[in-house]
């Protein structure tokens, strides 16, 4: 993807960008919170931010722009020639931005952080990596080479699995996981904290990114410079976007791994949290461990790594039904139990069940995240199920691009 901003999109540039990293504006931009109170007064009006830059911007400016002050506002708005320097210095670098109101932003940031999900997304690289899920790993910057090699490792798991990783991008255990999914041949996230222009630009990124399996994004404009502050904010756009999170090696109460572990642990429970565990963990593992984190088992190969996310994520905060139906004649199954409570009987009925309802629902072909939302499960409990039924020859793989759909005859085999 290397398009120009929508109308939408521009808009919002205009209210909150700072287009000029480190300049002084003349008037200054809307804070995250003000946009947000912005963003609710237009929808009560059934506006989208594109419509203050049309015909009908002086009514709507009266309506929404009294509480930022409405000379703020129409200076910002008026910043398009600024914009447009600025816009074609991205594209020029290969670089794009959508917002929270384009149809390319990622479902997962939106629904689960809500108002607190990123305004923009600044990136390089193909957009569509953002809604593969996957693992979050992360860890520290000075993480020692026996860590890195752990990381890497798991990285390259990952790839063999078919899951992306999603990570930081900063040196330490972010790039061994994401080198080490990439080198396997797999796909990588990078939620960047800072100066995304240079990292795109770097040689070591261009082919990953070239061949679509290295996505580069930051919530913050592409020039800016390392803040401690952006730093902590963007973990949480990395657990949201992943299924599940892996700590490598935390500080104790301090430094953004630790924070935003314990900000999952502890408010947001976005996803089930993994820390690397034994004699040589740190401290800050520790810790994690005693705040509720899981220990990352020992995983031999990709299915002992799909089957531990599956149980991860077959323990729910709530009971939730198993199925969405599509079709009024199927019966649903009981829901999810805990895991540490479903015998061997019982996850079997469960597959049974499971198998039957894709037997008939794959009569045409879906993809993988079309079939965890038909199924109400993880991206790895979805992945998980059809693994095996591949393995039993009832459902089979299809390429370019990657769907499943039940083997001919399979509706028909008997148990």
């Amino acid at each position: 993807m290397n398009s120009r901003p929508s109308h939408n999109t521009q808009a919002i540039l205009l209210l909150t960008g700072p287009l000029l990293a480190g300049a002084r504006e003349e008037a200054p931009v809307l804070t995250f919170t003000e946009y947000n109170r912005l963003a609710r007064l237009l929808r009560e009006w059934q506006k989208q931010p594109a419509d203050l830059l049309g015909r009908e911007a002086p009514a709507l400016l009266d309506h929404c722009a009294a509480p930022f002050g409405r000379s703020r506002v129409e200076a910002l708005l008026a910043r398009g020639v600024l914009l447009g320097q600025v816009v074609d210095r991205w594209y020029e670098r290969a670089l794009w931005v959508i917002s929270r109101a384009d149809p390319q932003y990622p479902r997962r940031l939106k629904a689960r952080l809500k108002e607190s999900a990123p305004l923009l997304l600044y990136g390089c690289g193909e957009v569509a990596l953002l809604e593969g899920g996957g693992l979050a790993v992360v860890g520290s910057r000075d993480a020692d080479e026996e860590r890195l090699r752990f990381t890497a490792e798991v990285g390259r798991l990952a790839a063999q699995a078919h899951l992306p990783v999603v990570s930081g991008g900063a040196k330490g255990v972010d790039r061994a996981a994401m080198w080490g999914a990439l080198e396997a041949g797999g796909t990588a996230v990078g939620v960047l904290a800072d100066s995304l222009e240079r990292a795109a630009l770097a040689r070591g990124n261009r082919q990953a990114l070239m061949a679509e399996r290295l996505v580069l994004v930051s919530p913050y404009d592409p020039a800016a410079g390392f803040h401690v502050g952006h730093a902590m904010q963007r973990n949480k756009a990395i657990y949201a976007l992943a299924d599940a999170g892996l700590v490598v090696s935390s500080d104790l109460e301090k430094g953004g791994t630790w924070a935003g572990a314990i900000e999952q642990l502890t408010r947001l429970c976005l996803v089930p949290v993994f820390v690397r565990n034994g004699p040589d963990a740190s401290a800050g593992n520790a810790a994690l461990l005693a705040q509720g984190a899981r220990p990352w088992p020992d995983l031999h190969d990709p299915e002992d790594l799909l089957a531990a996310l599956a149980a991860a994520s077959a323990m729910p905060e709530a009971r939730q039904e198993l199925l969405v139906f599509e079709a009024s004649d199927l019966a649903p199954p009981a829901p999810f139990a805990p895991a540490a409570q479903l015998a061997v009987p019982a996850a079997e009925r469960l597959f049974n069940e499971v198998r039957e309802i894709l037997r008939q629902q794959l009569a045409q072909a879906r993809t993988e995240a079309e079939v965890a939302e038909l199924l109400a499960v993880g991206k790895p409990q979805a992945k998980a199920w059809l693994l095996r039924l591949m393995e039993e020859r009832v459902v089979e793989k299809l390429a370019k691009p990657v769907r499943y759909r039940v083997t001919l005859g399979a509706e028909r085999l008997p148990e």
